[in-house]
């Protein structure tokens, strides 16, 4: 299941490999390009949504590969507007259809819906589980609260967070209870979508290490024991954002980009979010 250079997180009963790629707004031959370039490089986790409108694509590609269907991580998600018990069960019914790869590893609940109990959801994802569409289920974009409150309601373990993470937002708080909780912490837009790249802080970091400043991101999600998942439509900077274990960040370092975390930092914050406290 796992790159043997790429650590897994173990997560109430899931292994998740660390690095994996995030498909986002890739599509066509860019994204079957991205898709083999990560397979050569030696990813072994995947990541799409129904949102994305690929994961047809998504599981053409992966067929493409050759990878065995037990060699990879291969996670989805039911959008926020699809949270009621019926269209939970329809949405994660569809994805497994669609990407034609039988049950996902990972169903995730894209984003909390306020108006919908979050007991019907949760139940609605447990039952998901429990007839063989995902191996495993959890929650993204998820507060604290609301996270504690999704463990509480699920009679099945909850096994990751994925939420926006990168060195400009502190996600600390969240991740700590990840932990607590035996849940993985996985961080979409971990390189602050290409936004951070030019960060002088990151770029003197890269130079002393003869690094690119992606995979100083990079290593930093990984020595902070989260899952990160990088999107690239470059197949040479997909295979890039993979080649993080030849190096080490000091102390020093880890502090300087965890420093760089400010109160505007977040990239992402949709209209249909009520709060993220």
């Amino acid at each position: 299941m796992t790159n043997p250079t790429i650590p897994s997180i173990a997560a109430n009963g899931a292994e998740i490999p660390q690095i994996g790629l995030g498909t986002w707004q890739l599509s066509g031959t860019v994204l079957e390009a991205a898709v083999e370039a990560a397979a050569k490089a030696g990813y072994h986790h995947f990541d799409t949504a129904p949102r994305y409108e690929n994961e047809a694509e998504v599981g053409a590609a992966l067929r493409g590969t050759g990878l065995a269907r037990d060699d990879y991580f291969l996670t989805t998600k039911v959008w926020h507007t699809e949270l009621r018990a019926d269209a939970l069960r329809a949405s994660a019914e569809r994805s497994v259809e669609t990407l034609g790869l039988g049950p996902v590893d990972l169903l995730l609940i894209h984003w909390p819906d306020p108006t919908v109990p979050l007991a019907e959801t949760i139940g609605a994802l447990v039952q998901a589980k429990r007839d063989g569409l995902a191996r495993h289920i959890g929650v993204s974009n998820f507060p604290l609260r609301l996270m504690e409150q999704a463990i509480a309601l699920s009679e099945e373990p909850l096994v990751a967070n994925q939420c926006e993470c990168h060195p400009r937002l502190d996600q600390s708080g969240l991740i700590d209870a990840c932990r607590r909780y035996g849940l993985a912490f996985v961080a979409y837009a971990p390189i602050g979508s290409g936004n951070l790249l030019a960060d002088p802080d990151i770029g003197a970091v890269a130079v002393a290490h003869g690094k690119s400043p992606a995979q100083i991101m990079l290593r930093w999600h990984l020595q902070r024991g989260v899952v990160a998942i990088p999107r690239s439509s470059d197949p040479g900077r997909v295979a890039e954002n993979i080649a993080i274990t030849d190096f080490t960040l000091s102390e020093a370092d880890m502090t300087r980009l965890t420093n760089l975390a400010s109160p505007e930092g977040r990239m992402f914050n949709p209209a249909w979010v009520r709060s993220w406290e």
